[in-house]
């Protein structure tokens, strides 16, 4: 396929599966379960968190998390004893332990009580001139104000070249725009142009088959490669071919 042929054919996914029945297979129905702002954040960051392996399973796990925190993910992270946080110890998906969803939402408390929240300090840490890669790396250090280098593995670290895609798979969710049924769109400092592909598995094979990137490791110089390609298909929503590309994958084999 030439370029236009292969947008035409993106932007056909796209149709396809930014669809609201997306949601029923996908951890993002999870915070689709609240209505307030803050619970929305906190649900869908602790769901992206753990958005790797079976998704039957993150879903399941996710749910029973919240189910931990009494369906009330805010109150409950500004306002848990510390008996009640200790009843998190029980808490595992894969590698994500009790330990290390205790120091989440402790950091979770840090900052909605000292940083206004995480609306707040993903845009504090965005810069105009650049991606979102600047949001991400102030996230980064914020979130580990605490004592927690256990816990560390479960935040991408982008200045080390992680790929992030549970991070800006989250940031998707909170940026664009909810036309579509799927994402959010609840902030609104963050341009939905800026910011970048949640890359994985599935997304990065896609990619290659298709002529979109041609680095073999999925990592954060990946991200910028296949994301500036999709600009071109689109600049001023590129991630919006998530969709179709991971549709692609997981739905089609592709």
């Amino acid at each position: 396929m030439n370029s236009a042929e292969l947008k035409s054919f993106l932007d056909e996914k796209v149709e396809t599966y930014h669809q609201p029945a997306f949601i029923e297979t996908d951890p993002i129905q999870v915070p689709r379960k609240y209505t307030e702002k803050e619970d929305i954040e906190i649900a869908g960051f602790l769901a992206a968190t753990i958005a790797w392996g079976n998704r039957a399973a993150i879903i399941k796990n996710a749910e029973k998390l919240m189910l931990l925190m009494g369906n009330q993910p805010s109150y409950f992270v500004l306002s848990a004893s510390h008996s009640e946080i200790q009843q998190l110890e029980k808490f595992v998906h894969r590698t994500f332990n009790g330990t290390d969803c205790i120091y989440f939402i402790r950091s979770l408390r840090n900052i909605y009580k000292n940083h206004g929240g995480l609306q707040s300090v993903f845009e504090k840490g965005y810069s105009n001139d650049e991606s979102v890669k600047s949001a991400l790396e102030y996230f980064y250090s914020v979130f580990f104000e605490l004592a927690g280098e256990r816990t560390r593995k479960h935040i991408s670290n982008v200045k080390n070249g992680a790929a992030a895609k549970r991070l800006n798979m989250f940031l998707r969710w909170m940026v664009r725009s909810n036309l579509g049924g799927v994402d959010f769109g609840i902030w609104n400092k963050i341009p939905k142009e800026k910011l970048m592909l949640p890359l994985d598995v599935h997304t990065g094979n896609v990619g290659r088959k298709l002529g979109l990137l041609q680095r073999k490791s999925n990592d954060w110089k990946a991200v910028e490669e296949i994301t500036t390609v999709l600009r071109e298909f689109d600049p001023d929503d590129p991630v919006k071919y998530d969709f179709a590309l991971f549709g692609l994958g997981v739905f089609e084999k592709f």
